[in-house]
């Protein structure tokens, strides 16, 4: 397959002079915001190739500057799937104004466009970063080099093969990356010699399945050099290891096994200018096989290398185990490197993202600070299940026609609602993910620092008042929330809130933890293999008893009116998919998943719902109201544009379906 790959940078697209000195040079490293060596060191100067490669010093300095590509996923402004989907909302006042939110949000609100595309991965723009064609040609400049012996001679042999590892990693990462939002992508094998013509530019797509195939082989080959863990913690986390790179190739095949692309009837015709086909349109069950396996190694080997799921261990105080079971979710994600995380990243650190998730819990907290403007749907708010574990629609116990109903919390739900508080209905008889993830009107939300409770307990300590005139709705222009339900899930519990300022501590964003891992392979086996498998039931079980939730089997037996659902593929499908949109929820994987399942279409043009925030009033306060109306166009949105510009420049390149 090799010999027929066409190579592509970002250089392709400009004209032959640029791309001439531009493969002459290295970039400096981008400074970015770390606590971690390897990402903290910046080249001296622009070097040229010639002295990059003189001395192990100077090698590292450029592996780091292909880390440094990594996209920022721990901010709503460069995390696509945060604010690109309907998961989280922002105020419209905001638009723009808040860390440029608008960039990512305007996926959200359809106006994404082919003359400026929204975070234009493929040029760096709008949020693109520099562009990810640009990273893939760092990567392989320094493989190239690197693997010349007469180079960086004091350069160990185990270090060498490890580096490179690392490099094809990156590489395979960053293909990845543009392939799950264009779809069919070139391959930039290696670097297009700076001699080449123009017509040796102006390279094609490869189709859809060479492209997972040439990704899937790259990180096999990086995957053999990669150490198991992470040795020196001190300086070296976030670096790759083996379940990272096992991990990304999971979520590759699963991708590639996902209705989207696997037998897709939208893409049945797409070609090239050549006429050649750039999708599969028939379905393959063997993509599902594919993906089940690589899910499964990469599940051996974190478990291996000492990962799993996160349990909240209180030290030096009380506090109840229904808040101890909250925190098992909230810190597995805002958790220094706790040991779910596979692969955090460094470079990407959740600060300002706390900020604005957080919301004022009393009257001398600061709106300006603790402004709560990541605003959750009621969607996602009925998405989560009953404290039975089963859907509010399927639960043959508890009654939630009338989710706005007022009902008075009692001593008995006091650590997930205050006593004594009015709020609705849908807020009681929740799973405990829905209380550690969601602020509400009334709802308790413990924090270790600036807690009222004595000893750090969890008696009467905070809860959201998110009425209008209350501390969690000042009303203050765009510091506000939108639909009346916070992210808590993002806040780490040591965040202090003051009237002048709040002061977080900075976590490294969860790009892959163990949770995933085992709901990737319970997907995967369900459609390769169906409800037989008990491993299907094993893995996401673990997840629902570390979330204080019963069995998948027990649940729906003993609570669900659709008692028989998890027996058949079809219904253990949708379960698993629930499964997947809580456990994930607010981590900017919906937004991927939404579009790979092909759900998209229909989520997507449902409204944006939220309760009528302006009311002091509890029963005026929960009348439902519609925030916005989204517009998802299939097959369209379901694929990144190629800028306009690009097209016309380059004619090999083929512009998406719709586009």
């Amino acid at each position: 397959m090799k010999n027929n790959i066409k190579h592509a940078a970002k250089g392709f697209l400009r004209p032959i002079a640029q791309f001439k000195m531009l493969a002459l040079l290295i970039p400096v490293l981008l400074i970015i915001s770390s606590c971690k060596k390897y990402l903290d060191i910046v080249p001296d100067n622009v070097a040229t190739i010639d002295n990059a490669f003189t001395s192990r010093n100077e090698a590292e300095k450029y592996l780091f500057t292909c880390y440094s590509y990594l996209p920022q996923n721990g901010g709503a402004t460069t995390n696509i799937g945060l604010l690109g989907g309907d998961e989280i909302w922002i105020p419209k006042s905001r638009r723009g104004t808040l860390e440029n939110f608008n960039m990512s949000w305007d996926i959200a609100l359809g106006t994404q466009n082919v003359g400026s595309p929204l975070a234009n991965f493929w040029d760096g723009a709008n949020t693109g970063g520099s562009g990810l064609w640009k990273a893939i040609r760092q990567c392989n400049i320094f493989i190239e080099n690197v693997s010349d012996n007469s180079k960086v001679l004091d350069l160990t042999p185990d270090d060498r093969a490890r580096w490179l590892g690392e490099a094809k990693f990156l590489k395979a990462f960053y293909h990845y990356y543009l392939l799950r939002m264009y779809g069919p992508i070139p391959i930039m094998d290696g670097n297009l010699d700076i001699f080449a013509s123009t017509d040796e530019m102006k390279v094609r797509r490869l189709p859809f399945d060479e492209c997972v195939d040439y990704i899937a082989k790259l990180l096999d080959e990086a995957t053999v050099d990669l150490p198991l863990i992470i040795g020196d913690r001190g300086s070296e986390l976030g670096r790759i290891t083996k379940p990272i790179s096992l991990s990304i190739k999971a979520k590759l095949l699963l991708l590639a096994a996902s209705p989207l692309f696997n037998g897709n009837p939208d893409y049945i015709g797409f070609k090239d200018n050549q006429g050649v086909l750039l999708f599969n349109s028939t379905f393959q069950q063997a993509k599902w096989e594919r993906a089940a396996v690589a899910a499964k190694e990469a599940l051996d080997a974190s478990e291996t290398a000492g990962h799993v799921l996160y349990k909240f261990q209180p030290i030096g105080f009380k506090i109840s185990d229904t808040t101890a079971l909250q925190m098992n979710i909230r810190n597995a994600i805002t958790e220094r490197w706790n040991n779910e995380k596979i692969w955090g990243l460094s470079n990407s650190a959740a600060g300002n993202l706390q900020r604005a998730a957080m919301g004022a819990l009393t009257t001398a907290f600061n709106p300006n600070n603790s402004n709560g403007q990541l605003s959750v749907p009621l969607k996602m708010v009925e998405l989560f299940y009953t404290n039975n574990g089963v859907p509010i629609t399927e639960d043959k116990t508890h009654n939630f026609v009338n989710k706005n109903q007022l009902r008075t919390g009692v001593a008995e739900e006091r650590f997930y609602i205050s006593q004594g508080y009015q709020t609705a209905r849908i807020n009681f008889d929740r799973e405990p993910r829905f209380y550690a993830d969601l602020g509400f009107d009334g709802g308790v939300w413990y924090m270790i620092n600036n807690n009222p409770s004595p000893n750090g307990t969890d008696n009467g300590t905070f809860f959201m008042q998110a009425r209008y005139t209350q501390p969690g709705n000042s009303g203050a222009e765009g510091y506000y929330n939108e639909t009346g339900y916070f992210v808590k899930k993002l806040v780490d519990w040591n965040l202090v809130n003051s009237a002048s300022a709040n002061t977080v501590r900075n976590y490294e964003w969860p790009e892959i933890r163990l949770a995933e891992v085992y709901l990737m392979y319970a997907e995967a086996l369900n459609e390769a293999k169906g409800p037989g498998e008990q491993d299907i039931f094993t893995y996401l079980d673990k997840i629902r008893e570390r979330a204080g939730l019963a069995g998948v089997k027990e649940s729906w037996t003993n609570y669900s009116t659709n008692a028989a659902k998890f027996t058949t593929k079809e219904g253990l499908r949708a379960i698993i998919k629930q499964e997947r949109g809580i456990e994930l929820a607010f981590e900017g994987s919906r937004f991927w998943d939404l579009r790979r399942w092909k759900d998209a279409v229909t989520q997507l043009n449902a409204p944006i719902n939220g309760w009528s925030i302006s009311q002091t009033n509890p029963v005026s306060y929960y009348q439902p109201r519609t925030v916005y109306q989204q517009t998802f166009v299939a097959p369209r949105d379901y694929l990144w544009p190629i800028r306009n510009s690009n097209i016309i420049i380059n004619s090999n390149l083929v512009q998406n379906p719709g586009w």
